[in-house]
């Protein structure tokens, strides 16, 4: 898992961390959150190193993180400041918790598990999309995070799945498309043409619809569309933790020039459609994604072929078979 640790994962909602601790897994490791003096975001391993108990049971107290067994404090550098029963005794270094590198960034807290800050990939740099964002999540899924991936960047699916909504069963054809490359081997394809009955909360009839698809990282993607009648630009993210090698949790992010729709109407349109991809995704099996075989594939495929081969060149062994 050591390529994975140079990642930067999404954790939880920047909204969700407040003045308590929170308990998460990331690639099947417990850490907790809490937020230091200033307001910061901490990420921290969820053991007390003095018994082992879960130390986002615990509490915030002047800054510090406090164990809910024996009263231990950490401050958010990890190293114990306090041992209640001990009042006059400074704690070494060997009582101290591993801390981990956590930021706010898209609505959402991030994690790097690498401690060397040189080799931790760079977070994604989504200034030049629309300005309204919405966030919308978590939802936990069955299944592993580069199936959902997959899932999310999939070119032949809305015709059955998305009946009606995004796809059409009178278009089903997934027209010729290239796949192309960013400099550091990012697959991307520049315009994809799709009919859609109902391509967006806004739309009051079917449209063909251009889309660019772009991966981000290995558990993150990022497609943008446009109808060519016109109307909102919409832009839109998956950002997936993976919490287990067969489960995840996911976050989508919506960046549009809608200034019409409400926040509610533009989240139960993303809710409904991903609700119509959950059980299709928490079916799939094995839930862990193939990269060496063992599916059959067409020309429709290209992106999700390509996907994989980056997992592959990225050293990804979490959540892939």
């Amino acid at each position: 898992m050591l390529n994975e640790m140079r990642w930067w994962w999404p954790v939880c909602l920047a909204s969700e961390l407040g003045t308590q601790p929170l308990g998460l897994r990331l690639l099947d490791q417990p850490l907790v959150l809490w937020r230091d003096a200033q307001g910061q975001p901490v990420a921290m391993v969820d053991r007390c190193p003095h018994r082992g108990a879960q130390l986002s049971l615990g509490r915030v107290v002047a800054g510090t993180l406090q164990c809910p067994y024996h009263g231990w404090r950490f401050e958010p550098q990890g190293r114990c400041v306090g041992i209640p029963a001990q009042p006059g005794f400074t704690p070494p270094a060997s009582s101290g918790v591993c801390r981990h590198a956590a930021v706010e960034h898209e609505g959402l807290v991030w994690v790097a598990l690498a401690a060397d800050a040189t080799v931790r990939e760079a977070l994604p740099d989504l200034s030049a999309l629309p300005q309204r964002r919405l966030v919308y999540g978590p939802f936990d899924v069955a299944t592993s995070a580069p199936r959902a991936v997959e899932n999310f960047l999939d070119t032949s699916h809305f015709a059955f799945v998305h009946e009606g909504w995004l796809g059409a069963a009178d278009h089903p054809e997934v027209p010729p498309y290239e796949v192309t490359h960013t400099a550091d081997g990012r697959p991307v394809i520049e315009r994809y043409k799709a009919w859609q009955p109902r391509a967006s909360a806004a739309a009051a009839g079917g449209d063909w619809v251009t889309y660019r698809y772009e991966v981000l990282s290995p558990y993150s993607a990022l497609l943008s569309k446009q109808g060519d009648a016109g109307g909102p630009q919409d832009s839109y993210t998956i950002w997936a933790c993976p919490t287990a090698p067969d489960h995840c949790r996911l976050w989508f992010a919506q960046y549009t020039t809608d200034a019409v729709s409400s926040d509610d109407a533009l989240r139960d349109f993303q809710v409904e459609i991903f609700s119509q991809d959950q059980p299709v995704l928490e079916s799939q099996q094995p839930k862990r994604l193939p990269l060496s075989g063992g599916e059959a594939h067409s020309a429709a495929d290209r992106l999700s072929a390509a996907y994989r081969r980056y997992l592959q060149a990225c050293g990804i062994t979490f959540g892939v078979c």
